[in-house]
């Protein structure tokens, strides 16, 4: 049985309990009402008597987190969720509720940390400034996420009884338009553009959904644009993989796992390297169609490509990378970055980022397709279908709104039911030109009309 002990302005919920050893222990648990000790003293009597009761342990937040990433993490995770799951425990959890004993966190403690890290400032990375000043609720609900796995994983562990972040009120996050250069303002960077390798980005990110990772890693056994692949309408490149920059500490702990390649360092001392890795999901591995322009625009580049490396001779890294630095080296993404952004100052282009163009190029097919989400999905490699559905509502909109215009035209236009109108009030003096145009043209109306009078007169003399 468990007690409940006022203590000047807190209360506290005092109960028994065996330890692992066998041992029996007292416990006191502190709360500042008294609906909540009662609450709390209810959990223990109900758990200790129906044996799922589970002894306190000092296992704080932090301690536990390093176990489940280190036994969890190792067998679920890729090496893109694996650092950016560290660098949230790092930077907006440990911080926080990290000596906090995992057996004190309940809902209403979830609360609480939620509404703190709504007031934390955002933490800079690689010298990168963070979007916005304050955490956003798309980070915080990454945290939840995150967390909700944890301490799942704790109540299989049995070191707590029930999880409570799917009780807690995360905030919510919805999805902005995006901002994005339409079809116009693409042609127009591509007329402008000077740097080949950006050119080649450009195309393959609108014309084949590509992020700029699978683009920078895409290489050139995975690009099929022969004779006979363009004559069957079938040219096409394989996503299998992408390039990205890890730290070393991710790759040995993943024990290089997803690793395709590992690039070298052309410095000592580094702490990351990049490398080719599998896509983060399954979906993200695809096939996608070439128009014929592009395939023969890729064509072009690789014998340029080739000359160069001719002239190279043995000082070309030959990494048969589609896109890549004149030496043959990879180029990473903040390479093509800083030559898009120049792009557009210097044609005075909308401020967007390089992702944007693979929006452009789904709110492109969305409108060619009459809003195909399967086919479009298919190309974009999103894992969740409602990615598309939620971002880009406004494009399908569109295309209801001309459902609606193309349901008049054929089925409306084509009968006369924009003559009915309401019933009017019954007319008692109806116009006698028609009454003598319907005798007219019914002479049974007449012969009736005509043996009425005559009754009527009958009985009237008789009167």
């Amino acid at each position: 049985m468990a007690t409940i002990l006022k203590r000047k302005k807190k209360y506290s919920v005092v109960y028994y309990y065996e330890d692992e050893k066998g041992e029996k222990k007292q416990k006191w648990e502190t709360y500042n009402t008294h609906a909540e000790a009662k609450k709390r003293k209810i959990e223990v009597e109900s758990e200790q008597n129906n044996g799922t009761f589970i002894p306190p342990k000092d296992v704080t937040v932090r301690n536990f987190l390093y176990d489940f990433v280190k036994i969890y993490g190792t067998t679920h995770w890729a090496l893109s969720t694996y650092e950016s799951n560290c660098s949230l425990i790092a930077n907006y959890i440990n911080p926080i509720i990290g000596d906090v004993p995992i057996q004190s966190i309940n809902p209403k403690v979830v609360d609480e940390y939620y509404q703190t890290l709504k007031k934390t400032k955002s933490v800079v990375k690689r010298n990168r400034t963070p979007r916005s000043e304050y955490v956003t609720p798309g980070v915080i609900n990454s945290v939840h996420k995150l967390m909700r796995c944890a301490f799942d994983q704790a109540v299989k562990w049995e070191l707590i009884s029930r999880n409570p972040f799917p009780l807690a009120n995360r905030p919510k996050t919805t999805y902005k338009k995006r901002d994005i250069w339409d079809a116009e303002m693409i042609r127009k960077a591509l007329d402008g553009c000077k740097d080949p390798k950006l050119y080649i980005a450009i195309n393959l990110a609108f014309a084949c959904s590509l992020r700029l990772g699978e683009i920078i890693g895409l290489q050139w056994d995975n690009v099929h644009i022969s004779d006979a692949d363009i004559a069957a309408d079938d040219a096409h490149v394989m996503v299998v993989q992408e390039l990205a920059r890890v730290s070393k500490d991710a790759r040995q702990f993943l024990d290089e796992k997803d690793i395709i390649q590992v690039f070298p360092s052309m410095m000592n001392g580094t702490s990351t390297n990049l490398v080719l890795k599998k896509p983060k999901t399954e979906s993200s591995i695809r096939k996608v169609w070439l128009p014929k322009t592009l395939a023969y625009i890729l064509r072009k580049w690789k014998e340029e490509q080739d000359e160069v490396k001719s002239f190279f001779g043995d000082e070309y890294y030959d990494y048969d990378l589609v896109v890549a630095l004149p030496n043959g080296r990879p180029s990473e993404s903040r390479v093509i970055e800083k030559e898009f952004n120049k792009l557009k100052e210097k044609l005075e282009l909308p401020n967007v980022v390089f992702h944007s163009l693979r929006h452009s190029s789904t709110t492109y097919k969305l409108k060619l397709n009459k809003g195909d989400i399967k086919a479009t999905q298919g190309d974009t490699g999103h894992a969740q279908i409602d990615m598309i559905t939620d971002v880009y509502a406004h494009i399908l909109d569109e295309d209801r709104k001309i459902n609606a215009q193309k349901f008049e035209e054929a089925f409306y236009s084509r009968c006369d039911l924009r003559s009915v109108r309401p019933p009017e009030y019954e007319n008692n003096n109806p116009d006698l030109t028609n009454v003598v145009q319907a005798l007219q043209n019914s002479p049974e109306l007449t012969a009736m009309l005509s043996n009425l009078i005559a009754q009527a007169s009958t009985n009237f003399n008789k009167d």
